[in-house]
């Protein structure tokens, strides 16, 4: 029996050969041996649709109120080496004049 690598999606080691291509029994996944399996990761994209990716700079595209500050972050205010993280406000960054914030993809466009 030939060595199977495990299930790129599951990391099931059960997976089995059929035709040409390997099957996970546990998760259904299908691959072929020739193809490198590239893992979905955290896809994050700007107003525009453009996806970002961490170390990207950023520009606001409208102003945004800041609760406690006596005024809001402009539209056009540009956002350097910004970080993708999990959750609602999925950028972390720091802003001149403000310090550090967490902000939503969807009021930013990739600079």
């Amino acid at each position: 029996m030939e060595n199977i690598p495990p299930c790129p999606s599951c990391k099931s080691p059960y997976g089995y050969e059929m035709e040409d291509k390997f099957v996970c029994p546990e998760c259904g996944f299908e691959w072929k041996p020739e193809e490198e399996v590239v893992e979905e990761g955290l896809v994050v994209k700007d107003a525009n649709g453009t996806i970002l990716n961490d170390g990207d700079s950023v520009t606001i595209v409208k102003d945004l109120p800041v609760k406690g500050a006596p005024k809001p972050i402009k539209a056009g205010t540009k956002v350097k080496s910004i970080r993708l993280v999990e959750g609602d406000h999925n950028i972390d960054c720091k802003i001149d004049g403000f310090g550090s914030m967490a902000l939503k993809s969807e009021f930013v466009k990739k600079a």
